[in-house]
């Protein structure tokens, strides 16, 4: 409902598509009618083990049980290892409820908890750098959790390098795309195409910019640019996802709410 003069713009939710497609609750939007400018970064989530659990790698996950912290439903702690433990038949044990983040990482060195799902790259990075370093780490980085590796975690697995099935390859696909959407920014349906041209060269140039990343690097968040034409085929992706593979994604994601 806004201006489509170019002169307002969003930053939306990265998962909007994927609730599109699967007919989420409040749902009234097109995703492929938003013109996409852009991300700020693609978000690259890791499930991590302490160094001195049984868990020392991702085949692990498939036969031994690992206690994990989440902060509760719908959250990426709770239901990205869910979600794992309903396709891929990972044995992630969730004690659910931690007040935030935070407190996870407590819990993980009061020894309450083994690991941590859905887990940003970045906050690790950023907070707790000295937990990935050595040998053995504090905590060992077990897969990745997007589309594509983050360049810090070349020998870590990929999830969808994991798929043994096309359906695990398809769904995975579709449900961590929202990482590599990672912070989002789109303009309204409508806006002239002329001006959406120049709404992404101004996006790609301000992410870009030197003062921007120098700020960035010294607060330690991570900037990244996906351009919005990369941002729109990935939503055009989800979107084209068949039929049966959606009914059989939707009861997936059910099983993994629950």
């Amino acid at each position: 409902t806004a201006e489509k003069d170019g002169t307002v713009m969003g930053v939306l939710v990265r998962g909007q598509p994927a609730e599109e497609l699967i007919g989420g609750e409040g749902v009234r939007y097109k995703s492929r009618e938003f013109q996409w400018l852009g991300s700020m970064n693609a978000e690259v989530s890791v499930c991590a083990a302490r160094g001195n659990s049984p868990v020392q790698k991702f085949g692990d996950l498939l036969t031994t049980p690992l206690k994990i912290g989440g902060t509760g439903p719908g959250a990426d702690t709770d239901f990205f290892p869910q979600f794992l433990n309903s396709l891929y038949g990972t044995k992630f044990d969730l004690a659910t409820g931690y007040p935030g983040g935070n407190d996870i990482v407590l819990a993980l060195e009061r020894g309450e908890i083994q690991g941590r799902c859905g887990w940003s790259w970045s906050s690790i990075k950023s907070q707790r750098p000295q937990w990935v370093e050595g040998e053995p780490p504090y905590v060992r980085i077990l897969v990745q959790l997007s589309l594509n590796k983050h360049p810090d975690l070349p020998n870590v697995p990929l999830i969808v390098d994991l798929a043994t099935t096309d359906e695990q390859r398809q769904v995975s696909r579709v449900v961590f795309s929202r990482q590599t959407m990672g912070r989002p920014f789109a303009a309204p349906p409508g806006v002239p195409p002329e001006r959406i041209a120049a709404l992404r060269e101004a996006f790609d140039k301000a992410i870009q910019d030197p003062d921007l990343l120098a700020e960035a690097d010294k607060s330690k968040s991570e900037v990244d640019l996906v351009r919005g034409e990369e941002v729109q085929a990935l939503v055009d992706e989800v979107m084209n996802t068949p039929a049966p593979l959606v009914d059989r994604m939707k009861k997936i994601i059910d099983d993994a709410s629950r």
